[in-house]
């Protein structure tokens, strides 16, 4: 069985994020989910980071890492280097991250 939940899904022993980032966005956070005109639903992330040269991307990987308390090793960009919207893997169960998220009432 696979476990989803809005933004999350579980992969293995891992869990992947669905993001929609905006880079320059002024502060760095993350924001509770929202659901995108065709459907999908996503948590929303800003950075202050340009989107140059990687910057963005591995702002929102620090980003996400602190806010899930993890390393920032466990997190990894697996698609969407060049579009707003991204899919991260965090190496951390499904339930824990799910839990977080929640804490933080982004889920």
């Amino acid at each position: 069985m696979v476990e989803k939940s809005g933004p999350l899904s579980a992969e293995g022993d891992a869990t992947l994020l669905a993001i929609r980032l905006t880079p320059k966005g002024g502060k760095d956070a993350l924001e509770p989910a929202k659901t995108l005109s065709d459907g999908r639903c996503v948590l929303a992330a800003r950075v202050r980071a340009v989107p140059e040269n990687g910057e963005a991307n591995r702002a929102l990987v620090a980003l996400v890492a602190r806010s899930l308390e993890c390393p920032a090793s466990a997190v990894q960009l697996v698609s969407g280097a060049t579009s707003r919207l991204k899919i991260l893997r965090v190496e951390r169960a499904y339930q824990e991250v799910k839990a977080r998220l929640t804490v933080l009432s982004l889920i």
